[in-house]
């Protein structure tokens, strides 16, 4: 029995440790999906946490990308926070495919609402158009608590493979996989225009009904032939 008691102990404090030590990894501001396409547009939502017991977080300030800016960015309103976007002259214009781009989206701050103790938020954007000639686009981040407490999530990943303590949002770039022409543009004015995506995610339940009514009347249909069928064996004459 006390070999049990012991080895139920160990078991205990090992999964304490285990959890201590994932803690501070999932308390990071982070960008979810952490990856996309090089050239593409995607949606991501910058998740955070509350990491304070007693303090909650009031203010988000997202810094962009200044050494590649991206063209189109648009935000998904959060329910009881206020959102600013900050545009900014770039120091030298920069060729895309839609012409030169000399102003883009230097910042993006949501205050006014609140994350409780050992709750998270996230924020969505959609933007494009991706870099190609990078790997990686950086997100520096600061979050402000009611305590005043400001944590700036804005440190590179550590070249020796560790993370840092307060690692700045990252956004992984992939090589685009092929993709048909329709495709592409479909993408494209999804991120321009957020409210395509907004669309498509309501006529979801109608399809849903739609199936569903189909569906009924099908089984109905079936029933009734199977109730027509026992009726005619009824009334045939006895051999």
């Amino acid at each position: 029995m006390s070999f049990v008691r012991r080895a139920a102990t160990v078991l205990a404090a090992a999964t304490a440790l285990t959890a201590g030590l994932a803690l501070p990894a999932l308390a990071h501001v982070t960008i979810q999906p952490g990856t996309a396409e090089q050239g593409g547009f995607t949606k991501v939502a910058f998740r955070v946490p509350n990491e304070r017991d007693d303090a909650s977080t009031t203010k988000i300030e997202v810094s962009f990308p200044a050494d590649h800016p991206l063209a189109f960015v648009s935000v998904k309103p959060v329910p009881g926070w206020e959102v600013k976007v900050t545009e900014s002259k770039l120091p030298a214009p920069v060729k895309t495919e839609y012409g030169d781009l000399e102003e883009a989206v230097t910042k993006v701050v949501w205050s006014g609402g609140k994350i409780n103790p050992g709750e998270f938020q996230e924020f969505e954007v959609s933007m494009g158009q991706l870099p190609k000639d990078t790997g990686q686009l950086m997100f520096p981040t600061k979050q402000t608590y009611s305590s005043g407490e400001v944590v700036d999530w804005s440190e590179a990943p550590k070249t020796d493979g560790t993370e840092a303590e307060h690692p700045a949002p990252l956004l992984k770039l992939v090589p685009a996989a092929s993709a048909s022409p329709s495709a592409s543009a479909g993408a494209a004015a999804a991120a321009v225009s957020p409210t395509a995506t907004s669309v498509a995610v309501e006529s979801l339940p109608s399809s849903d009904g739609t199936a569903r009514l189909l569906g009924g009347a099908g089984l109905a249909v079936g029933v009734i032939g199977v109730a027509l069928a026992a009726l005619g064996l009824r009334r045939r004459p006895s051999a």
